[in-house]
């Protein structure tokens, strides 16, 4: 059975955090790794299979090897792990994770934050009414983050945390407190009409729901300034640098970010 690119890059990622133990061999090598992975297949596939932690009883099938070698390379790529294990073995096969790595695979669902396949699926099972435009720019922010293209990413994702935003503001314009709202449209610039729209939306706190009111602040006004300020600053030639570790925190920060406007729109609605 020939596995997908997504299925070989979660195995890695459930061997590397930990989550699948008693493995034939420690995971520090590239050709170690290989067999960990064909292990953990045969594991989940094949039930009553050789026992775990066989020495060296499973190797992945040519077409699964090829791509399980994109994978590796991926992850050194995207800096989640670095080349060599110690001063004694400081090159290739050898391997380990990098600090970021260590950071980010601490997450149980890492995974969702490296491929864009699985990233929009938690998209869509948070908010199922995302509108496809949204999603078309947080791939594009997602593809660029695992190509290395901070800036691009970061650009993108302000893109869809602005487009989800208008999304609000026509919901609004359209509900039956429309009248509320008719003077967001007359401010210039997206921040000027953030901030007319936070304000008017304070006036009337206590006519929401429980639900929307709830981390209303964090979402709506910390995290989008979050994500509006460094998309400004990797937006204009400025030549700041954006590091991997902020982007990946803002890519899990869009997705409470989002869910909330949706909570929004549907109140309007």
């Amino acid at each position: 059975m020939q596995h997908s690119y997504e299925e070989i890059r979660a195995a890695v990622l459930d061997i590397l955090s930990g989550r699948e133990k008693n493995l034939p061999y420690d995971h520090n090598q590239f050709g170690h790794l290989g067999t960990g992975v064909a292990e953990v297949f045969v594991r989940r596939e094949k039930p009553g299979g050789p026992a775990p932690g066989s020495r060296g009883v499973h190797q992945l099938p040519s077409a699964d090897g090829e791509v399980f070698l994109e994978v590796f390379w991926d992850l050194f790529r995207e800096g989640i792990i670095t080349l060599g294990l110690d001063g004694m073995n400081k090159e290739f096969p050898f391997f380990r994770l990098s600090r970021l790595g260590k950071r980010l695979i601490e997450n149980q669902d890492t995974y969702f934050f490296h491929d864009v396949g699985t990233y929009s699926a938690l998209l869509l099972s948070q908010i199922p009414a995302i509108d496809a435009v949204t999603l078309l720019y947080v791939k594009e922010a997602l593809q660029a983050f695992r190509a290395g293209c901070l800036l691009s990413s970061t650009v993108m994702l302000g893109v869809a945390t602005e487009h989800t935003f208008n999304l609000v503001i026509e919901a609004a314009e359209k509900s039956t407190q429309s009248k509320l709202f008719a003077s967001v449209r007359e401010e210039r610039s997206m921040l000027s009409r953030f901030d007319k729209f936070r304000r008017i939306l304070d006036q009337h706190r206590k006519t929401l729901p429980p639900e929307v009111r709830e981390d209303l602040d964090t979402n709506f006004s910390g995290i989008q300034s979050i994500i509006r300020t460094v998309r400004n600053q990797s937006g204009h030639p400025t030549g700041q640098i954006v590091d991997r570790e902020q982007v990946y925190v803002l890519l899990n920060l869009f997705v409470p970010y989002c869910r909330k406007m949706y909570q929004l729109i549907d109140h309007f609605k």
